[in-house]
């Protein structure tokens, strides 16, 4: 079975903070549609979380003479958005892309990629 991540990439924090609980309620459920889609098609959501806001990342990086910074916040080319993700599995990426259609509903961008393993 192949494993692939799901990102919610371009999710806008200060909207996903404002949300009253009935509006979460309304994404996680959509989620979970999602999860059952993904079953009917035989694949399965192994795990996947929400993520903090990006002013709490904390982002290192190698600077010269392989010295290590550490700033706050992503990195600055990096989607500062980035508001979760799922881990699934899924043996055909068409179906696993045709369940994700219900993430739109909640979620502006779906991102899906195939995990590769070392």
């Amino acid at each position: 079975m192949t494993e692939y991540v799901i990102l919610f990439p371009a999710d806008d924090e200060k909207e996903r903070l404002r949300r009253t609980p009935a509006e979460r309620q309304a994404i996680f459920d959509k989620d979970f549609e999602f999860g059952q889609r993904l079953e009917a098609c035989g694949g399965s959501v192994t795990g996947g979380s929400a993520l903090t806001p990006s002013n709490e990342a904390r982002t290192l990086e190698r600077g010269p003479n392989a010295t290590v910074q550490v700033r706050s916040g992503p990195h600055k080319d990096a989607p500062g958005q980035l508001s979760g993700f799922f881990v699934v599995t899924c043996d055909d990426y068409d179906e696993l892309v045709e369940a994700a259609h219900v993430l739109t509903a909640v979620h502006p961008v779906v991102e899906i990629r195939p995990v590769q393993h070392f």
